[in-house]
């Protein structure tokens, strides 16, 4: 049997093989209703050798016809950032009811590619995007030319519905409070930040959600045990930056129990560079992550994080898309919509109570007949 120039199987191949014409076949196979016209025999003939062939149909064949691609562009900043993969498969669990194919992107935090990708998703004729925005760029400017050509967007990880641009995102500044608020129960009254790089989106509420909690349990943070990150460049920044200001910290020599790192990357390097000096997490200082990601999971220790639910935020991104497609369809506009998933406390060995209360704890128990 020859095969079409593609060497997929084709529908003449399969009327070849089974001595149908092509029309028949196609009636048959893509169960159109006048498949019911064809006699029951003539249509198990046609599947069976279809399936001895291994014959699927022509998607890109059928787009033509339907002027419908079936296809998301799904651009990341960093696929190497921990923060994606989970809101990935939460998308292309979002899409796969409806047999939409995710088209995976990485711009590997490159400014350039990001844009180039944006161009490549326009002329693929790709139905909508969604944009994993854990990093700094404004994309906005760059989304511009989607919405000109009337392609919907959401963008998981910053508000951009200011600008009519569909967002979901964690509610960071009660993921920054919660952090504290652990903290302080715990009974740490002398807590070390470490805030986000200025560029990200994220610091800003993280940090004033911390100061809101601290301020809440009638604690004052020392200005000279807040830090900052500089400007990341990839996710190992964010952990490089964590054992360099755990260093700082300590050369410091200011009394500290406890720290809240921006994220989990963060965190894990800061327990890098405190136990490198000797110091027991949490035994002597508890940490404390954000986001949830898997290598905070598997750490030794186990690092407390302040989850986001980055697998429903991809399942809500997915879901909005398909509802703006169906709205497009029947001519109707959206108004830009804005979705805050709330966060989650997920306790893990990095923390503890600070090291006076387990003394008081030891004494009180030994004094107990």
């Amino acid at each position: 049997m020859t095969q079409g120039k593609s060497g997929h199987v084709t529908l003449l191949d399969v009327a070849r093989a089974c001595g149908f014409s092509v029309s028949t076949v196609s009636i048959v196979l893509s169960e159109a209703p006048l498949s019911q016209n064809v006699a029951a025999k003539t249509r198990e003939q046609v599947r069976t050798m279809a399936r001895k062939l291994g014959y699927h149909p022509d998607a890109f064949a059928r787009s033509l016809r339907s002027r419908s691609s079936q296809t998301i562009g799904v651009l990341a900043f960093d696929l190497s950032d921990p923060f994606c993969i989970p809101v990935v498969r939460g998308i292309q669990a979002g899409l796969y009811p409806a047999r939409y194919l995710p088209l995976l992107i990485d711009a590997q935090t490159q400014r350039r590619l990001f844009d180039s990708y944006v161009k490549m998703i326009l002329e693929r004729r790709a139905e909508s995007l969604i944009v994993i925005a854990s990093w700094v760029f404004d994309e906005a400017n760059l989304l511009a030319d989607l919405k000109k050509n009337h392609v919907p967007i959401v963008i998981i990880g910053r508000d951009l519905s200011e600008r009519g641009i569909n967002s979901v995102l964690v509610d960071n500044e009660a993921g920054g409070a919660l952090a504290m608020r652990h903290l302080t129960e715990l009974g740490h009254k002398r807590i070390a930040v470490i805030r986000g790089p200025e560029e990200m989106f994220d610091s800003e509420p993280r940090w004033a959600g911390i100061q809101r909690a601290a301020v809440s349990a009638g604690i004052k943070l020392n200005p000279k045990l807040v830090f900052q990150l500089p400007g990341l460049v990839d996710p190992a920044s964010g952990f490089e930056g964590g054992i360099r200001l755990a260093k700082e910290m300590l050369a410091s020599e200011r009394p500290f129990t406890a720290v809240v790192a921006f994220d989990d990357l963060t965190a894990l390097g800061v327990v890098r560079g405190l136990t490198g000096a000797g110091v027991r997490i949490p035994d002597h200082c508890a940490v404390v992550g954000f986001d949830g990601v898997l290598p905070a999971e598997v750490a030794t220790p186990a690092i407390t994080t302040i989850r986001q639910p980055l697998k429903e935020m991809g399942m809500q991104a997915a879901e909005w898309v398909m509802q703006a497609i169906a709205k497009r369809g029947r001519g109707i506009d959206e108004a830009p919509r804005l979705y805050k998933a709330q966060p989650e406390l997920v306790v893990r060995d990095s923390t503890s109570v600070p090291p006076q209360r387990r003394r008081l704890d030891r004494e009180r128990n030994g004094r107990e007949p």
